[in-house]
């Protein structure tokens, strides 16, 4: 072929690579696949074998790219252009970019694609993976990181074009597949693996975080050692700070709060929905729903899909009575705009959750599990249904589903342990509720739930201790105070069963104090005046309980004793039949 002719064939592979390029990036997968399909049979260079296999790959056609990538490849050496460098670059349309591109070795006459590139290896496996063959896309990938300890790579190595190293996201994916497997362990480990190597892999951070796999001071001290200085030394403190607001929000609150001013001032961010997610999300740890429901209202404002923000706005939504309407609407838009997304079937189960409907509420909350089984909040509210209805037995195996799968939540943990102390199984109610306190031992709730454990098996003296705590916790949460009128309640009673009436009476003011119109706390306070003689403290405490409460036997027969002053009954005779610790703690799994 003379010169001149063959100039001419390599500028039109040239140029129709650069149609190939600009049809991808224009979203014409359809023109990318014809035109680089006529390129890759004028030249059978496996980097448009690649490029061609990542267009099927986008347009959903995963059997076709998993074919070209591990089909038998007769190697023809391409001729070179007459240009170098970045020049041959741009001719090409785009090479590999960032995976490098794929070298033939001189003496190879066939081979596979997914044998010449880690990129095209990490193709087929995702190809697998979306073609549902677990175990195909795991063998591709190999059960360990192939390249851990080779020294031109680790956690201290960055990449030396400044992207994502390929070795993290097949750590990545290896631990999805993990996950799929129901190997829990294994795909913690690789997630994990996959956030060393590389700190700029969000999707790593988001399944390990946001998916509970961490508990509290694991994840803190895990992302908080990550080399951010090695791996992108310019950006290293903005990285941290992102990755920080949004860890647990039970402990280093202050570190945090200081992470999100710092992006909100320093760096501009303060209308970002993922840095006021960090926000929102601290709120509702503080029981803050009202204000919470404002942040979170701001950030579908700004981006009307906001998963995470979502899930904690429709848990606000469900604490604030006046906004169940809006829930009601907000579900019915979510199922008609985003019908592909699990949490529009959530919204709908919670929806029927809050009208007392738990049946259906169940059938979307079961919906969601199948559409994504990571989805935590629906695991939790399935189970709730449960306990709500009275099924503690059936409550007991979801949260356990729910703690096999979110290992790094104590939350399962907690509700399971009050489960059992509604079945008065004390064993097992201490059995769960120290395996949660060793999770977490921040949690006010938790620490109230251990009171009333401590109450059963008649430690009051314990019992006081671990109610004080958990009031002291709440105290440092601000505004977070008056949603503890039932610790303070079980606070009183365990000062009456050591005989304090001063301290129990001081308790149970605060009860009234806080929400005056409390049957349980006006009848205590009753009971304390009773036996301390003040009787016409208590008749009037009893009466004031009796307009909230009128059928209440407990107190009528209360008032009763009180009336006949010369009795010699002691009102603490009926504690069987009166305001007792089951009670609170029916009242907590309410809360």
């Amino acid at each position: 072929m003379p010169e001149e002719d063959e100039e001419v064939n390599w500028s039109m592979v040239d140029r129709f690579r650069l149609w190939r390029h600009d049809a991808m990036m224009q979203h014409l997968y359809e023109t990318a696949v014809f035109w680089g399909d006529k390129v890759l049979s004028w030249t059978n260079d496996p980097n448009d074998a690649f490029w061609l296999a990542q267009t099927h790959f986008l347009t959903n056609q995963y059997s076709r790219a998993e074919r070209l990538l591990t089909r038998p490849w007769p190697v023809n050496r391409p001729r070179s252009l007459n240009i170098k460098g970045k020049e041959r670059a741009d001719a090409n349309g785009h090479s590999l970019g960032i995976l490098g591109g794929i070298h033939v070795p001189q003496d190879a006459t066939a081979s596979r694609l997914v044998d010449m590139s880690v990129a095209c290896r990490y193709l087929a496996a995702q190809c697998s993976v979306r073609l549902g063959k677990w175990q195909d896309a795991l063998e591709m990938l190999g059960e360990a990181n192939p390249f851990r300890g080779l020294g031109l790579s680790g956690p201290r190595v960055p990449n030396s074009d400044g992207g994502i190293k390929v070795e993290s996201s097949m750590c990545y994916l290896r631990g999805i597949l993990m996950l799929r497997l129901n190997r829990t362990d294994a795909a913690k480990e690789n997630l994990m693996e996959a956030l060393s190597l590389d700190v700029k892999n969000f999707d790593a951070f988001e399944v390990l975080i946001g998916g509970e796999m961490m508990g509290i001071d694991e994840e803190w001290a895990f992302v908080q050692g990550l080399e951010y200085k090695q791996q992108t030394s310019e950006d290293a403190e903005f990285v941290r700070s992102i990755y920080t607001i949004r860890l647990k929000k039970y402990k280093h609150t202050d570190e945090i709060t200081l992470c999100r001013e710092r992006l909100m001032e320093e760096y501009g961010l303060s209308e970002n929905p993922d840095v006021l997610f960090g926000y929102a999300d601290q709120l509702y740890t503080q029981y803050r729903w009202v204000d919470c429901y404002a942040i979170t209202s701001k950030i579908l404002e700004l981006r009307n899909f906001h998963s995470p923000a979502l899930a904690v706005h429709l848990a606000c939504m469900q604490h604030i009575s006046h906004l169940h309407p809006k829930l009601f609407l907000l579900a019915h838009e979510l199922v008609e705009r985003e019908p592909d997304a699990p949490i529009s079937w959530y919204a709908v189960g919670v929806w029927y959750f809050i009208t007392g409907k738990y049946t259906e509420a169940r059938k979307y909350f079961s919906k969601t599990s199948l559409m994504d089984p990571r989805f935590g909040p629906a695991w939790i509210a399935f189970a709730h249904s449960f306990a709500l209805e009275g099924e503690h037995e059936q409550a007991v195996i979801a949260y356990s589903t729910s703690a096999r799968l979110f290992q790094g939540s104590h939350l399962p943990l907690l509700f399971i342990g009050m489960e059992h102390i509604q079945l008065f199984n004390v064993t097992l109610a201490e059995e769960h509720l120290e395996a949660a306190f060793k999770m977490c031992d921040s949690d006010p709730l938790l620490l109230n739930e251990l009171g009333v454990l401590a109450y059963q098996k008649k430690q009051f003296d314990r019992a006081v201790k671990l109610f004080n705590e958990a009031l002291q916790l709440a105290k440092v949460i601000p505004g977070a105070e008056s949603k503890w009128a039932t610790t303070y309640l079980n606070l009183g009673q365990a000062y009456r069963k050591l005989g304090m009436y001063e301290q129990a009476k001081v308790a149970f003011k605060r009860v009234v104090e806080i929400n005056p119109y409390h049957p349980q706390g006006l009848a205590c306070l009753g009971m304390m005046n009773h036996l301390m003689n003040e009787i016409s403290d208590a008749i009037l405490r009893y009466h004031e309980a009796l307009g909230v409460d009128p059928l209440n036997t407990n107190i009528i027969d209360l008032m009763n004793l009180a009336l006949a002053a010369n009795s010699e009954i002691n009102p603490l005779t009926l504690g069987a039949r009166g305001a007792s610790i089951d009670d609170t703690s029916e009242m907590d799994m309410g809360h």
